[in-house]
């Protein structure tokens, strides 16, 4: 992990995706694939194969360069599945979409070192774990072995307890002290690239996720990546009434903010959106 400048905002960051250097420089847009019937926001409508491909290719084509594939849903009661199920689930979606595209980088959203495996064989790029290796004892060891970027969130320790509100300290000091906790573990297999996910959605009262925002720069102690997820999530639409989809406008103006305290990643369902925020904020920086 390469920073060549003390200021958070103009950090100059790369993380090595199998042999190739991607530069995060210029922000990065995730586009969400979820492969899941029981997703929040669009469950069901991409877990068919043409529909997924062609859902990668759209969003692709409006600014996505990470594809994150969501075999598992971790919304709050949603389905717990098995590793085996993931896979079965993933089915030939990776290979088919670097078959396709070959130039796009793909992440998986998984928390079991199996499915990670099986995805590395595939043509993976990049780990997404929302457990921070707490929820298999072998992830940690398997990001090491395959030396994939590995994005770390910031989560409650148990699947069951992933969404409940516990979290009593300072927000900013509770996420930074389990960063630097979980990043030492990740080197200690190898793990070289690591980005960091506040982990916006999970388990956090609206007044901390909104600390989280003002406070974002103060996060990862300016030595790492982040990334930012906070498309569709409650803790905007709720207090506003308002339904998922009807809150695209509100998700820019954030998405802009934290671009500009050093966000590098924004995970959204909406590509087309994003990447004119993205577009915007690059015009005056």
């Amino acid at each position: 992990m390469k920073t060549q400048s003390g200021n958070h905002k103009n950090s100059h960051f790369s993380i090595n995706c199998r042999g190739s250097l991607i530069d995060l420089s210029v922000p990065k847009i995730m586009g969400i694939l979820n492969l899941t019937p029981d997703s929040f926001s669009d469950g069901g409508k991409f877990n068919e194969e043409k529909a997924a491909l062609n859902h990668a290719e759209k969003m692709l084509k409006e600014g996505a360069e990470i594809i994150d594939i969501g075999p598992q849903s971790t919304r709050p009661d949603a389905q717990f599945l098995s590793a085996p199920e993931e896979i079965s689930r993933i089915g030939n979606m990776i290979s088919l979409i670097k078959k396709e595209f070959p130039e796009t980088l793909i992440s998986l959203d998984t928390f079991y070192a199996e499915t990670v495996k099986f995805g590395f064989n595939e043509g993976l790029d990049i780990i997404n774990d929302i457990s921070g290796g707490m929820f298999d004892e072998k992830m940690f060891e398997t990001a090491g072995e395959t030396r994939l970027p590995y994005i770390l969130m910031h989560v409650n320790p148990t699947y069951e307890s992933m969404h409940e509100k516990i979290i009593e300290d300072d927000i900013i000091l509770n996420i930074n002290k389990y960063f630097s906790e979980k990043i030492l573990g990740l080197k200690k297999f190898g793990v070289k690239d690591i980005i960091l996910d506040p982990g916006f959605g999970f388990g956090k009262t609206v007044e901390q996720q909104l600390q989280m925002i003002d406070e974002l720069q103060h996060i990862g102690f300016g030595k790492y990546p982040l990334l930012v997820g906070i498309s569709r999530k409650s803790f905007i639409y709720k207090p506003l009434g308002k339904q998922p989809l009807e809150i695209n406008e509100e998700t820019q103006k954030l998405h802009f903010q934290m671009l500009e305290k050093g966000a590098k990643i924004l995970r959204v369902h909406d590509v087309a959106q994003a990447k004119k925020t993205v577009d915007e904020f690059l015009k005056i920086n």
